[in-house]
């Protein structure tokens, strides 16, 4: 490499590192021990088995003193005798911490019998918190009965990772394990999801790991045992799995539910019984029904989120092959007709669901949403109505063009999911756009009519020469129509007018080191060298990669301020402001380190809030998350009406929107005192967000 060739990319990294809209705190993931049962109760030795004073005292009550150093299997059918003569909600736990402890202690050297004792430990704890005989004298406040939603949790998770080694945890399966009250069949399958069962390729366990960078951690408290789902290819795939990353990661829960025996004796050891092992997505839903209960389940959506978004297909490498090799991005994704450029979805197509789109910016990825994703998914209201879609796009082309291949690509979604134009829903698409990837999504919303042609010339587009295939691409880019689904777009830091990073020096660098896709310079050749006739002297073709784009002077932005907009789109603007100019930034006045305040701006927005947050970190401020969460809610509102929103989502609708708005009014003070605290004064570079040590 010649010296000056290394100037030359030495220059650009400063820009990329001052200018780059992809920054993201490093997540990591990291071994946890086993977390353990009945933290909150004293707990004893006795013959080297850890048992409550309590769990003691009923042993000692039925001389049973001696029996926690002989044969566990003897002792616990034992205390399962004394359940049968008389059944008592203090030694069914007994006998479930008993199997419990007895199951950690044999795990290791003999898990084929571990597994029965961590089966009976759960199905007993189960008996505790839910047989109906208990139900007048059951006590929530007892420390027995938290420890018994432990004693669940826990024996599941050790009975899962035992399946898990051996067998594999897989829909459709039945498990069978033997305890002192009968021999049980557990059968899994998936409730309430719409994972195909052949989705599931492998398991692992959420409480393996600690997240590291991530604001917040959102977990759900109740029973199950949350994992983390990682989705596998198969033949026959439904069309909608080609928009699904490699190695996608999904949240579940798993809830072990006995099945009500035809002979209602709840303690005969003599009969065979099944139970269901059941996978639900979190997302989904949140409790399960039994009899007349709703019972909260014990989920973590963050974990499995940070997992997807730490794809080395979506994360760290892909930021500077998006600007400098972007051609790359047009490569097949494995095992798919789909280039790695597109749509990525995180979860099943839901038709009842209304999609929201984020698109990121220059020299990112959508690993640069994992913050605002993570906290708009913590709501309820906003989980249950709307689905996330990520777009993936070459930052280093000229941003119409970027905004054509989207418009091309929703185009053929809606073909594959809803070809017969029948799912309303559809119809109420959110696009959320940081920085370019604003321009990317208010071009889905224009009507082109010959604004956009006559910057590229002042004669007839029948005039032009050349190819079929050059003629339909040129006309793409050029002529087009607002997407009539597109109902509401969102831009965050948005160069509306451009940015002043984009001039002679910047320009010089990005020519020199950003490869221009073949497909791309060869269509800009044939049109540039056949039609010199034709075109204008300063013409869009002209404008080879996304630097020269977002220069003040291009005249697309022009042509963007005069194009008619689709009435049926409402647009919101999130501008960023700091009271410490960047480095880079010599220019006076409002900025945001990378644009001007003027050039943020959004005229035509029906709202806009000013954040006091950096360029590249504005779409991760607490109060631009409240703002987008805000404008979902509205949205969903407007579109069901109080006619078609139960009373319950009415109010939840109403009290979660004031609750916003008085954060709102907040949160500034809050963030700008904590920017003089080191450790959050600002989010450290992208990096893997999903890593075992």
């Amino acid at each position: 490499m010649t010296m000056r060739r290394a100037l030359w990319i030495c220059g650009l990294a400063v820009l990329a590192a001052s200018t780059g809209c992809a920054a993201a705190r490093n997540t990591r993931l990291q071994d946890l021990s086993r977390f353990p049962v009945l933290s909150r109760i004293r707990v004893v030795s006795w013959a080297t088995l850890p048992v409550s004073e309590r769990t003691l005292q009923i042993l000692r009550q039925h001389g049973m003193d001696g029996d926690l150093t002989e044969d566990p299997q003897r002792t616990l059918s034992r205390v399962q005798a004394i359940i049968e003569e008389e059944p008592n909600p203090e030694t069914i736990y007994a006998y479930a911490e008993l199997s419990y402890q007895y199951a950690k202690r044999l795990q290791a050297d003999n898990p084929r019998l571990a597994l029965d004792l961590y089966g009976g430990a759960v199905l007993h704890a189960y008996q505790y918190l839910f047989d109906p005989r208990f139900t007048p004298t059951r006590n929530p406040y007892d420390p027995w009965f938290r420890g018994a939603c432990d004693l669940y949790n826990a024996a599941l998770e050790g009975a899962l990772r035992i399946v898990c080694v051996r067998t594999g945890l897989q829909p459709g399966t039945t498990y069978t394990i033997v305890t002192a009250n009968g021999t049980w069949d557990l059968t899994c399958v998936l409730r309430e999801a719409r994972w195909d069962p052949r989705d599931f390729g492998r398991f692992e366990f959420v409480s393996d790991y600690r997240l590291q960078g991530l604001r917040n951690h959102h977990v759900g408290y109740g029973l199950g045992v949350p994992l983390i789902a990682v989705r596998r290819s198969y033949p026959d795939e439904p069309s909608v799995a080609k928009y699904y990353p490699p190695n996608l990661s999904f949240p579940v829960t798993v809830f072990l539910r006995p099945y009500p025996h035809v002979d209602t004796d709840h303690a005969r050891s003599d009969i065979r019984r099944a139970a269901a092992l059941e996978l639900y997505d979190p997302i989904m839903t949140s409790d399960v029904k039994l009899g007349n209960l709703r019972v909260p389940l014990q989920t973590d959506l963050t974990t499995p989120l940070a997992a997807f978004l730490s794809n080395p297909a979506l994360g760290r490498s892909l930021r500077n092959v998006s600007l400098l090799q972007p051609e790359q991005l047009m490569s097949l994704r494995p095992g798919s007709d789909k280039p790695i450029m597109g749509l990525y979805m995180v979860q099943p197509y839901d038709p009842n669901r209304i999609p929201v789109i984020f698109i990121h910016g220059w020299r990112s990825t959508p690993m640069t949403w994992i913050q605002m994703f993570n906290d708009l998914r913590s709501s309820p209201l906003i989980r249950e109505h709307f689905q996330f879609w990520f777009y993936l796009y070459p930052t280093g082309q000229p941003f119409w063009i970027s905004a054509a291949q989207l418009r091309r690509d929703l185009y053929e979604f809606r073909q594959t999911m809803d070809p017969s134009f029948n799912r309303p829903t559809m119809d109420q698409m959110v696009l959320i756009g940081h920085s370019m990837g604003g321009l990317v999504a208010e071009l889905q919303t224009m009507e082109s009519g010959q604004l956009f042609w006559d910057l590229v010339s002042d004669r007839g587009f029948e005039e032009v020469r050349a190819a079929p295939a050059t003629l339909a691409e040129l006309r793409e880019l050029f002529f087009f129509h607002p997407n009539p689904s597109v109902r509401r777009v969102i831009t965050i830091a948005t160069p509306h007018q451009g940015t002043p990073y984009s001039n002679e020096l910047t320009q010089r660098l990005a020519g020199r080191l950003i490869s221009i896709p073949q497909q791309v310079a060869e269509f800009q050749k044939v049109l540039l060298n056949d039609n010199r006739d034709l075109l204008r002297s300063n013409n869009l073709i002209k404008y080879r990669h996304s630097v020269d784009a977002l220069a003040p002077d291009c005249p697309i932005f022009t042509a963007m301020r005069q194009a008619p907009r689709a009435p049926w789109t409402t647009y919101h603007n999130i501008i960023g402001t700091v009271s410490k100019p960047s480095l880079f930034a010599t220019w006076p006045g409002d900025n945001d380190g990378i644009i001007t305040r003027e050039s943020g701006h959004a005229p035509h927005a029906a709202t806009e809030l000013t954040v006091s947050a950096e360029h590249t970190v504005i779409h991760m401020h607490p109060l631009a998350i409240l703002e987008v969460k805000r404008i979902l809610l509205e949205h969903l509102r407007e579109y069901l009406g109080q006619d078609h929103m139960n009373l319950a989502e009415a109010t939840a609708t109403r009290e979660e929107t004031a609750a916003i708005d008085r954060a709102i009014q907040t949160i500034p003070a809050i963030w700008e005192s904590a920017e003089e605290t080191p450790r959050v004064r600002r989010l450290p570079p992208t990096g893997s967000l999903f890593m075992r040590p």
